[in-house]
């Protein structure tokens, strides 16, 4: 597969481009942001995530498509952390208020390092120094994307640190498995029987909730769209698979079009996985192939501890020591059935 220059960051870096994949899968990774720009099925005319053609855009544009955000995904609200008696204050860039996705200069508008790349995987590497975006410690990361067979985009996180902090990365891919202007219609199931409930602002109010008799029971495959009272749910939520991290990545959820007949299926290692609808989503310039991205042109499913844990204390832990290292695998596993 190849690499190229995909355009140029403001300080004059390069940002590259690495197309991996095998014959039923291809992906085209960014040393930006980490990004997964596009990825294509055998079979299947049109790409299965939103992105862009061109850089500026990303850079001016994009709700995250395809980043891999930190040093914490989801929102930290106040952004208030605490580690061992000495209070941080991180990064508000969510209307003065709340840290979202690692603050207004997170993972996912920093250009990685390109370690190396091959056929079929692409490593990335990025140091977070002491301080930066309000967090201590410096911390090292590094990021493997995979296509394995027959069709799976797998990705492999690791980090570690020279003093605590917290970390909890998330994969902010958006799909649409049809390339119809909704994603509404898609079938959805949830292997979750909790969910993380949340104030006006989408912060966790500390809870873990049974899933039973809410719009938020995906166990059974069901479309997106859900009427309650006739008002449609808007979802951006952590859905709660366990409160542990898995030893080996298990089924979160499956996304399918009835439409094309392709479904994807999320793995991870993380207990958490973000639902997001695209409810708030409207792009002004054209994407990939020159399509125009309105509210809900794409669904996410974030692998993640759950969101502003330092803040919860029944929330799973997020904490980072040194000597520790932090892992998530994940993977996307497409069919056409």
């Amino acid at each position: 597969m190849t690499a190229r220059r995909f355009g140029q960051m403001p300080d004059g870096a390069d940002v590259h481009e690495v197309t991996i994949g095998n014959d039923a899968l291809s992906a085209q990774i960014m040393t930006y942001g980490a990004v997964i720009r596009d990825v294509r099925l055998a079979g299947i005319d049109h790409p299965l995530v939103l992105g862009f053609d061109d850089f500026d855009s990303y850079r001016l544009h994009s709700p995250f498509f395809g980043a891999l955000v930190g040093r914490t995904a989801n929102r930290t609200a106040g952004g208030r952390l605490e580690i061992d008696g000495t209070r941080y204050t991180l990064d508000l860039n969510e209307a003065g208020r709340t840290h979202l996705h690692g603050g207004s200069h997170g993972f996912g508008v920093r250009n990685w390092q390109l370690v190396e790349h091959n056929d079929r995987s692409v490593t990335l590497a990025l140091v977070s120094e002491d301080g930066d975006q309000g967090y201590p410690g410096r911390l090292a990361v590094t990021c493997r994307y995979e296509v394995r067979a027959p069709a799976t985009l797998a990705f492999d996180i690791t980090a570690t640190t020279d003093a605590e902090t917290v970390v909890n990365l998330a994969q902010h891919s958006y799909f649409n498995l049809d390339d119809g202007d909704s994603i509404l219609d898609h079938d959805v199931q949830i292997f979750a029987d909790a969910y993380t409930p949340v104030d006006e602002y989408l912060i966790p109010i500390g809870e873990i909730r049974p899933v039973a008799g809410t719009p938020y029971d995906f166990r059974e495959p069901r479309p997106i769209r859900l009427n309650q009272g006739g008002e449609r749910v808007l979802y951006d939520i952590n859905m709660a698979i366990d409160t542990r991290r898995a030893d080996a990545p298990r089924p979160l959820a499956r996304l399918r079009s009835p439409i094309s007949g392709v479904e994807m299926v999320v793995h991870s290692t993380e207990p958490g996985v973000q639902f997001y609808d695209g409810n708030m989503m409207d792009i002004a310039v054209p994407g990939l192939g020159g399509r125009r991205y309105r509210v809900s042109s794409g669904v996410c499913f974030e692998p993640q501890m759950f969101p502003d844990a330092p803040n919860q204390p029944a929330f799973p832990r997020t904490a980072l020591m040194p000597g520790e290292t932090y892992r998530q695998s994940s993977a996307f596993a497409f069919r056409r059935t």
